[in-house]
């Protein structure tokens, strides 16, 4: 008798009246507001406009879900195109399957259309976004729980996830890889912001070790699961292609750091000037006022002395000769 283990929910889509709420497509999208939220307060922190995150997130997020789904058709393609399957089917993404690889590549093309068109570097963007791309991918694991699918080996260990039978699968306890890997982006998600916070991660190397970490996590809990794959060597192809992906991201941030050390002073050219260090916002308004006011009182004592040119001379020469015996009263 099992005493304990993770219950699988008995359907996947929630029927609000005639419209079907889809447990996939509600975690991709809470997934993706995270994200914005998350990258609109880290922007504004690092000098940006409220609402330049979201503006790119319009260009980013449609080629990421195009990405990931043409990963996911591409790499499990006999899922679609062999005998007795459906092509049709690799257009239905609500039933699961998208690519994070594929998605990043293709995002990040999309981001960086959105940041030409806005004139910012997509490096600043990417680094200002990294932490949310992990809490979204956290929060989108959970659409696997909904569909039962890319779990891992049997265990019978107290937080086993409990599959049950259909066409596609055999009911049993397995390991919940879709758990593992939604607490290891948390974890990377804390851990850029950390680091981010403690090294001033400029140019990109936020965004590097996001991926790196991600990867590093994604090796292991690939090499647990049992869903069909293709193999390398022995090894599964995601696997390769964290190994991959992770030795890029680290080869990167080596190089980024010695050619472009620190971060960057501005980030968006329309925003205001960024903030120096050790100032916050409210200082930074209250020298701009005081500049403003220096300026006006400079402008209102140049105007007076034009209209009185007497009073002007005489206050002339208080500043200047008084201390010599040079003032207005040596001309007698």
């Amino acid at each position: 008798m099992d005493l304990a283990y993770i219950p699988s929910p008995s359907t996947g889509v929630i029927h609000l009246g005639p419209i079907p709420l889809r447990g996939y497509a509600f975690c991709i999208i809470l997934g993706v507001f995270v994200a914005v939220w998350l990258g609109n307060k880290r922007w504004i922190a690092r000098g940006g406009t409220a609402g330049t995150v979201a503006d790119i997130a319009v260009w980013a997020v449609p080629f990421g879900l195009v990405g990931g789904r043409l990963y996911h058709v591409i790499t499990d393609y006999q899922l679609y195109f062999s005998e007795g399957e459906n092509w049709v089917d690799a257009f239905k993404i609500w039933e699961g399957g998208l690519g994070i690889w594929g998605a990043i590549a293709f995002g990040a093309v999309g981001a960086w259309i959105g940041c030409r068109r806005r004139g910012i570097p997509l490096p600043a963007y990417a680094d200002a976004i990294a932490p949310g791309i992990a809490l979204a991918q956290a929060i989108g694991r959970w659409g696997n729980w909904f569909n039962q699918e890319l779990y891992g080996k049997p265990t019978d260990l107290p937080w086993a996830l409990k599959i049950t039978e259909s066409a596609n699968r055999e009911a049993g306890l397995y390991h919940p890889t879709f758990l593992y890997e939604s607490l290891w982006c948390v974890g990377v998600a804390l851990l850029v912001i950390w680091a981010d916070r403690r090294f001033a991660l400029g140019h990109g190397r936020a965004f590097a070790l996001y991926v790196a970490a991600y990867c590093a996590g994604r090796g292991w809990i690939e090499y647990m699961r049992v869903d069909e794959a293709h193999h390398i060597l022995g090894l599964r192809l995601n696997v390769w292609t964290a190994i991959i992906v992770f030795v890029l991201a680290v080869v990167y941030m080596v190089v980024s750091a010695r050619v472009r050390p620190g971060r960057e002073e501005i980030v968006e050219p329309r925003s205001r000037k960024p903030v120096e260090a050790g100032k916050t916002d409210d200082d930074a308004e209250d020298t701009t006022e005081a500049g403003t006011g220096k300026a006006a009182s400079d402008a209102t004592g140049a105007s007076d002395d034009a209209a009185d040119p007497d009073d002007a001379a005489d206050s002339h020469d208080v500043r200047n000769g008084a201390g010599n015996g040079a003032g207005p009263a040596a001309k007698g």
